[in-house]
């Protein structure tokens, strides 16, 4: 077989390459081509990018076999995110890699500003000796004040508080232990910039935060006072930037980040208290090397059909052990349900039980949707889509659990409603040390039937012959029964048979078979990939 083919549209990291292994095809394109990313990208199953490379709608469309875009990085701005999870395609990012190396180009800057490092570099270089000119202060008993107390603001807040600092925070999202934890106290935010001599931003960019530092934030605060921006661009407003240097407002500012990029001419540029770096934070080797090997193993583990717990697009988190081997066993319990209406269904409910029902289960849900639409649909089913496709639909879906169960020490069950008011349910579960896939109960009848990739269920009045029969004309088209179990409703009358056999039966045989029978139902499961 084929390997799956890796598209690199960037330059990335040896490291990165060598963490993929040696199951992948790798191919180079250049993302800045466009007409050639096009091209290179038709085949491809998995694209991984820096950010130079524009992933949008036109790319999903002219990928055929796309299953993952990997960004080598923390941003995801030139990655359309909505467009991926419509096309099915996995969006995962390496959101931790950078935060060492955006939290020291901070404090980088802080110490810079302090000390006018840049400017005296500046003069220097030009021939002219300042010593006086650029006198600057000292960080101890000084006050930083922290916006976003995250990963990297926590980092910052430790390292500046070993410059005896006194280090003021807000982050409606903190408690007062954890910034007590980081040597920080929570204040409000209009405290935070009328007592602090630095100001350093590091949210996230929202619609609440873009300008968040404009000109009501620059007049709450002293005269002195430097600002830092090395999270997005956007969080200070870059006109009311410029507006508070030339009125003195504030005494200067080190901007890593800019609302449009690349940034090589705004007005405060100009400005001698005005430091500004390329977008550097992460721009370290080593953060590099972290963000290409983190997704490079988010990839392995999404071409190999597996939940990639920090996908931005699929909903959940760290896949338990105890969760993990009831993902397959759950998506094909949602394709035998699938297999058993000819009807559209109002209603999808996947309930854990048992042990499994502590833990996290949001992945399961994903998997018994992706089972439910992936025989049903034209389009590539994936676990990105499928809870689109259930929206798209007017399906409603929700996951339940409980620890109750009998006979099993887990069982797994995929329900729905239908438009004429038919219910449906497939129970199933993993037994013995090899944890073997059983379909335990199909619509109230119970059952243990080894999942095999050919399955044919029945359900007919419950009376002598009906086995025979269902032999019989198996027999007359060559198909091997590899398995097979009836049970029956006695209060009712009626019995329920699935058969495992060796092939997916030839077209007609299923309505023959039902007719032979009289069957109420009759259904064909094929769970060959």
């Amino acid at each position: 077989m084929s390997k799956p083919i890796v598209l690199l549209a960037e330059e990335l990291s040896p490291a990165t390459v060598e963490a993929l292994g040696p199951d992948f095809e790798i191919r180079q394109s250049d993302g800045a081509d466009r007409p050639r990313l096009l091209a290179d990208i038709v085949d491809a199953d998995a694209v991984m990018v820096r950010s130079a490379t524009q992933v949008d709608a036109e790319v999903f469309a002219a990928a055929k076999s796309l299953k993952v875009v990997a960004r080598a990085g923390v941003g995801l701005d030139n990655v359309d995110v909505k467009a991926a999870t419509e096309a099915g395609v996995m969006v995962v990012n390496a959101p931790t890699s950078n935060i060492v190396s955006a939290a020291e180009l901070t404090c980088g800057h802080i110490l810079g500003m302090a000390r006018n490092i840049s400017p005296a570099h500046q003069a220097l270089k030009a021939g002219e000796w300042k010593r006086s000119k650029y006198t600057g202060l000292e960080l101890q008993d000084k006050t930083l004040g922290v916006i976003g107390l995250g990963r990297i603001g926590g980092l910052v807040a430790e390292r500046m508080a070993a410059f005896d600092m006194e280090i003021l925070a807000y982050d409606p999202y903190v408690t007062s232990a954890r910034a007590h934890q980081l040597g920080a106290q929570l204040v409000e935010l209009d405290d935070l910039l009328a007592k602090s001599d630095v100001v350093t931003i590091h949210m996230p960019k929202t619609p609440e935060t873009i300008g968040m530092l404009g000109r009501d934030a620059f007049e709450a605060m002293k005269d002195t006072a430097y600002v830092i921006n090395v999270a997005r661009g956007g969080l200070v407003d870059e006109n009311a930037l410029e507006e508070a240097l030339k009125a003195g407002k504030i005494g200067g500012a080190a901007i890593d980040v800019f609302s449009s990029e690349p940034a090589t001419d705004l007005p405060f540029f100009q400005r001698e208290n005005v430091v500004v770096t390329p977008h550097l934070g992460a721009s370290t080797a080593e953060a590099q090397e972290k963000a290409g090997v983190s997704v490079a193993k988010s990839v392995q583990l999404a071409l190999a059909g597996e939940l990639v717990p920090d996908a931005v697009n699929v909903a959940g988190g760290a896949i338990d052990e105890l969760v993990r081997p009831g993902i397959p066993l759950i998506e094909k319990l949602g394709r035998v349900l699938a297999a058993l209406s000819t009807e559209a269904f109002t209603d999808v409910e996947t309930e854990a039980a048992g042990e499994i029902a502590e833990k996290n289960v949001t992945a399961l849900q994903l998997a018994a949707l992706k089972g439910v639409f992936t025989d049903v649909v034209t389009e590539p089913v994936s676990y990105v889509n499928a809870p689109v496709l259930a929206e798209q639909r007017g399906i409603s879906t929700r996951l339940s659990t409980t620890t109750d169960v009998e006979d099993y020490r887990n069982a797994l069950t995929v329900r729905a409603a239908t438009s004429t008011g038919t219910n449906l349910e497939v129970r199933g579960t993993l037994t013995g040390p090899r944890q073997i896939e059983k379909v335990v109960g199909i619509n109230g009848y119970d059952l243990e039937v080894t999942l095999t990739d050919h399955l044919v269920v029945f359900e007919y009045a419950d009376r002598p012959g009906v086995v025979a029969s269902l032999g019989k004309i198996l027999g007359e088209h060559s198909i091997n029964i590899a398995g097979m179990q009836v049970s029956q409703n006695t209060k009712e009358g009626r019995a329920l048979s699935v058969l495992a056999i060796d092939a997916a039966l030839p077209s007609g045989v299923l309505d023959e078979i039902a007719a032979e029978v009289q069957a109420s139902l009759a259904a064909e499961v094929n769970l060959e990939d």
